[in-house]
């Protein structure tokens, strides 16, 4: 009789248990499909491409004239989400410090309407913050370059604050991809660190400032663009080798400027043979790859809620 007992009990307790699984599962499924439902997202069918900066963005260089990378990578979003057509906003100017960027940004009504309507922001700053430095101390030693730079550091990053700082009122949600700086002389002077040693330190103020904000992402093109098509080490060891040979490894302003003042030729394949200074149009094709990488990375730009 107890034996019997217990394997009722037994049996009780299965078959509440198995109610229990058949009825979460037949009661549940529709509230599990609403909030799946909601969790889902689909391609915007049109997405806003703010480029703010300097003549990186504007797309000096590009002998297409096709705007540079931004023009690029219009062409790379819509081929690859092929729902979704772009509208691209320019407002690159050659020459353009961080400080001058902001005052266009304070003084133009448009730029902080097409900022305030973005999906996605980029921007190219501070290689005219570190050129002003740099081509002033061109005739003084690597210590004094290097001093010097560091002496400026402290004001460019109060700058980049406050031109952050002014995007983030007109937009708190759009990411905001920020291009690095590079050595466009590197291939002439590859064994002279003092510019990329500079170009380095710039870099990591402006990443140690993007720090302080939500969703900004740093696209890193330094040594894409300076080293070219030498992407090697051994490669580079031969520039090295070569310009030792001209150079006698040291640089001078008139060395840099002949460079510049050069015509129709420049042996890194991705910088302008118009100045030896800005990309040309592959160039800017590499600078939009690497972007466009990190635009997928980080897509919320790219969904909404459906």
């Amino acid at each position: 009789m107890k034996k019997k007992w217990w394997l009722l009990v037994i049996l009780i307790v299965v078959l509440a248990l198995g109610g229990g699984w058949f009825y979460f599962n037949r009661a549940t499924p529709r509230a599990k499909e609403d909030q799946v439902q909601t969790l889902q997202y689909m391609e915007k069918k049109h997405v806003k491409l703010v480029a703010l900066g300097d003549s990186l963005t504007h797309g000096q260089g590009d002998e297409t004239n096709n705007g540079g990378y931004v023009g690029v990578i219009k062409k790379k979003i819509e081929h690859h989400y092929q729902q979704t057509t772009v509208t691209t906003v320019n407002y690159g100017v050659s020459g353009d410090r961080s400080d001058q960027i902001l005052d266009r940004l304070n003084s133009q009504k448009q730029i902080r309407s097409d900022l305030a309507d973005a999906d996605v922001i980029t921007m190219t700053v501070g290689g005219n913050d570190l050129m002003q430095h740099l081509e002033a101390d061109a005739l003084e030693s690597p210590k004094k370059i290097s001093t010097d730079v560091d002496s400026a550091e402290s004001s460019y990053r109060k700058k980049l604050h406050a031109l952050f700082s002014a995007v983030r009122k007109q937009n708190p949600d759009a990411p905001i991809f920020v291009m690095s700086i590079y050595n466009p002389f590197y291939t002439y002077f590859p064994d002279v660190t003092t510019i990329s040693d500079a170009v380095a330190k710039w870099n990591q103020t402006t990443t140690s400032v993007m720090g302080d904000y939500q969703q900004m992402y740093f696209v890193d093109i330094n040594h894409l663009m300076s080293y070219g098509q030498y992407k090697t080490a051994a490669s580079r060891q031969h520039l090295v080798a070569a310009e030792k040979k001209a150079n006698g490894g040291k640089v001078s302003q008139g060395k840099v400027a002949d460079v510049m003042n050069e015509k129709d030729h420049n042996i890194n394949d991705y910088i302008s043979t118009d100045d030896n200074f800005h990309p040309n149009h592959r160039g800017y094709e590499q600078i939009a790859k690497k972007l466009f990488t990190a635009m997928k990375e980080h897509n919320s730009w790219e969904y909404t809620k459906r």
